[in-house]
């Protein structure tokens, strides 16, 4: 990572003091204000702005009319489709997917005439989750990882890893794989113990659950 100032055409508004990574592209129409950091083969679309303080990783791709405010940590390998504005106060971990105009918010109780940028809840989205298009994550909740948030779904309270959520407002419908495939029990009976033993549909690997509690099997060397 070092700093750097773009000039060159095609290569956006970049901040005198940005630290871009190798390899990290910015359009032309983009704008990164200064303070802000972008990994190594990081790529920022048309009508994107970073503002200052921004930490974004590695490998990540920022759709068209992107927009990530100040001190919002994004990992590795993050995608974020068009039209998605990233609040201060949402951290995104490595390997999340964001669908187009998805929403996030960062006041619970908003007023015109009420500041309340003392009152911002932390979102904390976690390793591997897929947020489907148009759906709303109301601040001050955990998503666990490789959950699967429905299109369209408004998400309201912490969600475990693997759940698969849907509806207004969203409650768990499934489970979901790692591969982001729907994970069936292999139980034919159950068990007096109350644990599943899961399968993902797409790769056969196994999964077992306590309650809300979804753990992956591995595999013995």
């Amino acid at each position: 990572m070092e700093s750097a100032t773009v000039t060159t055409p095609g290569a956006g508004h970049v901040g005198v003091r940005v630290i871009l990574g190798a390899g990290a592209t910015v359009h032309e129409s983009a704008y990164v204000d200064d303070g802000a950091s972008i990994g190594a083969g990081t790529r920022i679309w048309h009508f994107c702005h970073v503002l200052g303080g921004a930490v974004i990783g590695a490998r990540c791709s920022l759709g068209q009319n992107v927009v990530v405010m100040n001190g919002v940590r994004i990992g590795n390998n993050v995608k974020i489709q068009n039209n998605v504005s990233v609040y201060e106060g949402v951290t995104l971990d490595d390997d999340v997917f964001c669908g187009p105009s998805m929403v996030f918010t960062n006041v619970f109780n908003p007023r015109s005439a009420v500041s309340r940028k003392d009152e911002y809840r932390l979102t904390r989205v976690q390793r591997g989750v897929s947020i489907g298009a148009n759906a709303t994550i109301v601040c001050g909740i955990t998503i666990g990882e490789y959950a699967f948030i429905g299109a369209g779904a408004v998400v309201n309270r912490d969600v475990p890893a693997y759940a698969l959520m849907a509806g207004v407002p969203a409650r768990r419908i499934g489970w979901m794989s790692a591969a982001g495939f729907r994970l069936e029990s292999v139980d034919l009976i159950p068990r007096a113990d109350g644990r599943e033993q899961l399968r993902c549909a797409g790769t056969g690997a196994l999964y077992a659950r306590i309650g809300d509690d979804v753990t992956r099997i591995l595999e013995q060397a």
